[in-house]
Parts: structure tokens; sequence; C-alpha cells
């Protein structure tokens, strides 16, 4: 469990260090009870997978998680939820409506899934006001490239509305994760504001080839660069010029609660890269106000 008031302080101090106006992070979960109990069951189980323990640092009610991040000086966040099989992103997103409704700083989020009348919720979820898809390619085990999806991402594309999407093959891969099959869909919605979790984790050179080749593409810091997943997945030295490139395109993701350190941590580790506040700025509040169209 996480002790917040020492942890608020190192928050706030790096907030005044870089002179930011608050956190926005693109990768945050909220999800009903009973699916969120599942995930951290998964996390729970990891350690074959990964070879690492993965406690759950923030296993709080849901009241206090959405405290926590307000202590965190976190001025907008989403409520990333995923379906791992069909017939249950309709009844997600209508949890996820209702849950951004009563909770001010959260963006309203939703997801799919390849599903006859996916494009048909998907169009609900946009009229409804939803600011910020989610796919998980692994959990789902689905192609993106799947001719259902296809109308979904033209949908999206059509509207700006990004989609964060589970794509690498970290922590463990899946039948249909890597660069290759987001290639392809790129190649057929070049304008698809994708966000890649995880900055691609481990493809991580591949993913930052898609950001050069697609003025769309972004990338989520979730996890990356930290402690934990330098231990699974090291970040390529040789690659950190290229963030700095891209540094419009790269955006803070934390994926709390479920993560084995502390918030602050995801944080310090941006700040360790050395690429500057200006940097450090945009990624940690910048280009999320800017994608988001916050005031």
């Amino acid at each position: 469990m996480g002790e917040s008031g020492g942890e608020g302080r190192a928050v706030a101090r790096f907030v005044e260090r870089h002179r930011l106006p608050g956190l926005v992070d693109v990768h945050t979960h909220f999800m009903p009870e009973r699916v969120l109990r599942k995930v951290w069951a998964y996390f729970d189980a990891v350690g074959p997978l990964t070879g690492t323990e993965w406690p759950i640092t923030y296993r709080e009610e849901e009241s206090r998680r959405v405290e926590l991040l307000r202590e965190f000086g976190v001025v907008a966040y989403t409520s990333m939820l995923y379906p791992h099989k069909a017939g249950m992103a309709e009844w997600l997103n209508g949890w996820a409506a209702r849950f951004a409704a009563r909770t001010p700083r959260c963006l309203h989020t939703a997801t799919f899934f390849p599903e006859p009348g996916v494009e048909t919720y998907v169009r609900r979820a946009l009229d409804d006001g939803a600011r910020v898809f989610k796919a998980h390619v692994q959990v789902g085990g689905y192609d993106p490239c799947d001719p259902l999806l296809d109308p979904v991402w033209g949908v999206l594309a059509e509207a700006r509305v990004p989609v964060v999407t589970h794509c690498g093959s970290g922590p463990a891969p899946g039948k249909h994760t890597g660069p290759e099959p987001v290639a392809r869909v790129l190649a057929r919605h070049p304008r698809l504001p994708i966000v890649v979790a995880h900055m691609g984790m481990p493809e991580y050179g591949e993913f930052l080839d898609l950001a050069e080749r697609y003025p769309e593409v972004r990338l989520d810091t979730t996890m990356a660069f930290t402690d934990f997943a330098e231990r699974i997945s090291p970040f390529p030295a040789a690659e950190r010029a290229r963030l700095a490139d891209l540094g419009d395109r790269v955006l803070f993701g934390s994926d709390f609660p479920n993560i084995p350190y502390p918030y602050v941590h995801q944080l310090e580790v941006i700040e360790r890269l050395g690429l500057g506040s200006d940097w450090v700025r945009a990624v940690c509040h910048g280009n999320g106000a800017a994608l988001f169209r916050l005031g």
C-alpha cells in the first residue's frame, strides 16, 4: 500500500522543479471492481512470465485511488479498461461513461473488441463524449488488422480521438503483438492517432520508426525507463536521442494503480533521462493537454 504523504511531497517537488501546472497521465486504470480484482490476480501470478514479482503498490479502494491521483497533482487521467472476449466491451463502456461523469478529472474512456456491432457501439461511445479509447492486443488476443476493426480505425481517425494501444510484446508476447500488425493498420489509416503504450516495450526502436513515419503516432512512457522495466526490457541507450527529436509525441503514462513501485518513480526516471526541463514539461503536461484539448 502506498503511504501518500511523503510521496505526495516528492511529486510536488518534481512539479515545482519543472514549473508544471499539473500532470496529465494518459495511462491509468479504473474499471469495474470484479474486473480489476481479476487483473490484480493476474499480476499476482505474473512472476513466472517475467521472472520478477509484480506487487501492486496501490491496492486501494476506488475512492482512495481517485484521491491519490488528486494528491499527486494529476489534472487529467484515463480509465483504461479492456475486454478479453466478445460481449464485454459495450458493458465496460457503459461503466466507464458513468465513472467519468462522477469523476471530474477523468477523461471519458472507452474500448472495443473485434465482434459484430463493434462499429455501432464505438460510434455511440463517441456520441456520448468518449475522448480516448483503449485497445489491448495482448490481452484481447486479436489481430488489429481484423476486418471487423477496419471501420473502427477509420472512425477514430476521422474523429481524431486517440486510442492507447498495448501492441508491444512486453511483459510477455501475444499472438498478434509487435510492430508489424500496427504498421499494417497505419498503412490503411495513416491519420489514426495511436498512442503506443509502454513505448512499445520491448520493440522500442521499431515503434519509434512508426512515430517518425506517421505524425499522429505517439508513445506513452508507462513503465519504460523504470528500474523494474530496465531489468526486464532495457531501453536502448542509442535510441535516447530519438526521444528528444520526438519530444512533442511522448506522453506521460504511469499504469497506476497496477505498478510495482511508487508513482513518483516514473516521474523521476523521465527526469533522469537528462533531456531537459522543456522536454519534461511537454511529456508530463503539454503534449497530453494538446492531444485532449484541455483548457
